[in-house]
């Protein structure tokens, strides 16, 4: 398995994000999680990456445990992964391709390997034409797709996307959904958190849903109406 959560339990001075998450993700399998506002899908997502610990229990993310974990081991972790805000965190004084190119610039790519990577996957997201603007110049789809070639550019072995169509209109919306499930037909493991799960099509995806940091039995397409 890609990811475990076992008997996961993460406070804030005293107060319960999540208690006994048992979770597991199998390599490309396209997850999607639900849930209101303050449900604890951050919370997952942190743990994931690793920015924050369990106060108990066991999270192992592509090999690596949360009880052995090093400091040093951090960025090795994050170098498989690929993360998607709600909020795009694009740097505003750089450039599309500066912005794209930025994590195999930090992992020591040569200049050559850089520019084919980022050329090629601008030209995917429709966005080659775009390679010069700055973030303040892009529409909010723009910017999403940039944000999601940023989380691709260094081929992740898991995607993590936190909301990634909450400020988009549905026209735009169904653009990035669309390339999200491009993304995992690639073999990306893909992991969305939602609080409107009937963006993504019947079939596609398995579906859980987090309330007041408990996990739900899965539930099917046809369950959400009942949430």
């Amino acid at each position: 398995m890609l990811i475990s959560f076992q008997n996961v339990s993460r406070f804030y001075n005293d107060w319960p994000a999540l208690e006994n998450i048992e979770l597991t993700v199998e390599p490309g399998e396209f997850l999607v999680i639900s849930g209101p506002s303050g449900a604890g899908k951050t919370t997952l997502f942190r743990l994931i990456w690793m920015g924050d610990l369990p106060t108990s229990g066991l999270v192992e993310v592509s090999g690596y445990r949360s009880d052995r974990i090093r400091k040093g081991d951090l960025s090795s972790l994050r170098r498989k992964l690929g993360i998607v805000f709600q909020d795009f965190r694009l740097l505003s004084e750089r450039t599309v391709f500066d912005n794209v190119a930025l994590p195999l610039q930090v992992a020591g790519y040569s200049p050559r390997a850089v520019r084919k990577r980022v050329f090629s996957l601008l030209a995917e997201m429709e966005l080659n034409h775009r390679r010069s603007s700055y973030p303040h110049e892009l529409s909010g789809g723009e910017q999403q797709r940039v944000a999601i070639a940023r989380a691709m550019v260094a081929h992740p072995v898991i995607l993590l996307a936190d909301e990634p169509t909450g400020n988009l209109d549905p026209d735009v919306s169904k653009h990035v959904i669309e390339l999200l499930l491009e993304i995992n037909r690639t073999g990306t493991a893909v992991i969305l958190a939602t609080h409107d799960p009937r963006q993504i099509p019947a079939g596609t995806a398995r579906y859980l849903y987090l309330d007041r940091g408990h996990l739900a039995n899965p539930v099917s397409w046809d369950g959400y109406n009942q949430l």
